[in-house]
């Protein structure tokens, strides 16, 4: 019996562990996109200051080539790379890129083309930081724990859902005061950036150091994995492991790129056509396409919110065993199938009322979310440590295409539209 206490001493640490990594991986997830959802979510601010700019589609556009392009160099080379450090990178972008807007809005709060291209700019860095965390975190996250991947994109969809609370709750607060909107937009940036420097101390010195992620990146480095050697010294893990690791690389052979692209080409499918059909209506539809209605300027501010408390919730649903899509052909079907949803949205603005697009856009988040953690969760199964974090980056790669698509195909809905 006293030969087994230490076995049950550490299985009870790993158990509590694992529910801690678990929170810190939604607060991580939640990290990654609330500073970008910050950008977005205040797009009522950015139409007062440009009207004519559509900014809400041009700095998803300005986005999203520096985010995929970005993250294609960074899949290349991923077995490479030093993922803490590519990830405290990430979140630095993040929390200085928030920082300058938040300075930018405070100092100045003026319309024209130069604050736009300002505004574009700190754009293109939040690109660039999304490919570093989002590609790294999930990569890192894909040899641990299905539940760690469910919690960091939980996270993304928090961040949205927060943004959109966040930006509600200071739009009350500052509606009828002077110049309320740049006020509110003050508060909301200055959040998101002390928000971005806990997420940095939060990685760098907390998370490395849990029993279960020393756990499972040690044995990702058994597997071959180079890519967690420096958070294996951050977590006070150093020379025998290290020379284990040396041992088994030359002796342990891993999959290209190629052969798992081609093993999983139909996840990879399903996120990029997940993310085309999102981006496609979300934001710039939203904004611009819906029309004029009783909620009046509150009505995009609505749609947005309804959109990401869905997209939150239903990223929760795969955690019930039951209610989770594993067949790979179901998940494709379900995805082809919400292409349906285009000529919805289009009759929907042009014919219906408000209550039937608030309802449209929050079965749009509840399927995004849904059939995201679906497949991330199902895709990392039967790989080792290096290729499991490779594949990882590979899906996200797919994802941020479908993104990139999808912004573009968002300007199609201006045909024939005044103005454009």
């Amino acid at each position: 019996m006293l030969q087994c206490l230490p076995i049950i001493v550490g299985l009870i640490c790993l158990k509590q562990g694992k529910f801690q990594a678990r929170v810190v991986c939604f607060v991580l997830g939640l990290g990654s996109l609330i500073a970008w959802n910050s950008m977005l979510t205040v797009g009522d601010y950015y139409y007062t200051l440009f009207p004519r700019y559509h900014p809400s589609r041009v700095l998803t556009l300005v986005y999203q080539p520096f985010a995929l392009g970005t993250m294609a160099i960074l899949t290349y080379n991923e077995s490479r790379i030093n993922t803490r450090l590519r990830n405290l990178i990430g979140y630095s972008l993040f929390s200085v890129g928030t920082l300058l807007l938040l300075v930018f809005v405070a100092a100045s709060g003026k319309g024209g083309i130069g604050p736009y291209i300002v505004i574009c700019l700190l754009s293109s860095c939040f690109g660039i930081a999304d490919a570093h965390v989002q590609g790294g975190m999930v990569g890192d996250l894909s040899f641990m724990c299905p539940e760690f991947i469910q919690s960091f994109f939980a996270g993304l969809a928090a961040s949205g859902a927060l943004a959109s609370g966040l930006r509600l709750v200071t739009k009350v607060g500052f509606e009828n005061s002077n110049n309320g909107l740049r006020k509110g937009t003050i508060l909301f940036f200055a959040i998101s950036t002390i928000f971005e420097f806990f997420c940095i101390i939060l990685y760098a010195f907390y998370f490395p150091k849990l029993s279960i992620v020393k756990y499972y990146r040690s044995k990702a480095a058994l597997e071959g994995s180079k890519t967690v050697s420096a958070d294996l010294a951050a977590a006070g893990i150093h020379d025998e492991t290290n020379q284990q690791v040396e041992f088994d690389a030359k002796t342990l052979e891993r999959l290209s790129n190629k052969q798992l692209f081609l093993q999983n080409i139909d996840l990879a499918a399903d996120l990029f056509l997940i993310y085309v059909l999102t981006l496609s209506i979300f934001p710039g539809f939203l904004y611009e396409n819906t029309g004029s209605h009783q909620l009046g300027t509150w009505y995009p501010l609505v749609l947005i919110a309804m959109y990401n408390v869905l997209d939150l919730i239903s990223r929760y649903i795969p955690v019930i065993k039951c209610l989770t899509l594993e067949s790979r052909k179901g998940l494709l079907i379900a995805v082809l199938s919400r292409f349906l949803l285009i000529p919805a949205f289009y009759f929907t603005a042009k014919y219906g009322d408000q209550g039937w697009m608030i309802m449209l856009v929050s079965f749009l988040g509840l399927t995004n979310g849904y059939l995201t953690v679906c497949v991330f969760t199902m895709a990392p199964k039967g790989y080792k440590g290096p290729e499991q974090n490779a594949l990882g980056n590979l899906l996200v790669l797919f994802l941020l295409s479908g993104i990139f698509a999808g912004v573009a195909l968002d300007w199609l809905w201006l045909i024939g539209k005044s103005g454009f």
